[in-house]
């Protein structure tokens, strides 16, 4: 897992070395941003009334362990929102950025030299993909969020384990948006882009973690997703050369 976590490094490296591409990169983050950072200022102020409607049945209850469980369950809402919220940002990010996250990734493939394959789709099947991707993973994501919303009532794990488990499945579920710009051009649609990963999932797991975690920090969606991006490409084109599953050459 830590080589994972050295190509999220690598990929920032490489942004801070080129200024501008950072900037470029930054462009769809900034837009993403406007969009999701009202409705999670909206969520956090709601999720003490949110978390009384989802538990009526504490109504009669003692005030103590009333408001206990209630506070339970508000952190509970609170941090299933964020899972859910952390991987639709990502999707809705690269669907807006789309040819800017496709360009940089191109750059950084050519800065490391060797054959660079390039996609003949053309681009308004590439947006109706993305659109398709990002609702695909809005289900799974939702799905989850409430998985982990009802375990975040188990006391103790609820509160310490959860929170590691969902960590790391959405940066899974992370690592394969991010490296879908570069496998998509190597004619990798979504499930033989998670078979790829797959095979390298330590490093997968690793990268996806460790930017989950970035993400997680204030801004850190928007400031670190030219360098998630660049990692991503770096940590997708030594999956392929690697890969030996049937029915895949790279390109």
């Amino acid at each position: 897992m830590i080589d994972g976590v050295r190509y999220l490094g690598r990929g920032i490296g490489w942004v801070a070395k080129r200024p501008s591409q950072w900037v470029f990169g930054l462009i769809p983050a900034v837009l993403t941003l406007l969009l999701f950072g009202w409705l999670l200022v909206w969520f956090g102020f709601k999720a003490d009334d949110l978390a009384a409607w989802l538990t009526p049945f504490a109504d009669g209850w003692a005030a103590g362990l009333r408001d206990a469980v209630r506070i339970i369950a508000g952190v509970a809402l609170f941090a299933g929102g964020a899972f859910v919220s952390l991987l639709l940002f990502t999707a809705v990010t690269l669907m807006i950025g789309s040819p800017f996250y496709e360009e940089l990734s191109l750059r950084v493939e050519r800065s490391l030299g060797g054959q660079v394959p390039e996609s003949d789709e053309p681009f308004w099947r590439s947006i109706v993909r993305g659109v398709k991707d990002a609702a695909v993973l809005g289900v799974i994501a939702l799905g989850l969020g409430v998985v982990f919303f009802a375990l975040g009532f188990i006391p103790v794990i609820g509160q310490t384990v959860v929170p590691i488990v969902a960590l790391v499945v959405s940066g899974y579920f992370l690592a394969g948006e991010l490296t879908g710009i570069a496998m998509d051009r190597r004619g990798l649609r979504r499930k033989e882009r998670f078979a790829v990963l797959r095979t390298v999932r330590g490093r997968t797991l690793g990268f996806g973690a460790a930017t989950a975690v970035v993400f997680l920090i204030p801004l850190g969606a928007v400031l670190f997703m030219p360098g998630a991006v660049a990692g991503a490409t770096l940590l997708a084109r030594d999956a392929c050369e690697d890969d030996t599953s049937p029915g895949y050459k790279v390109a």
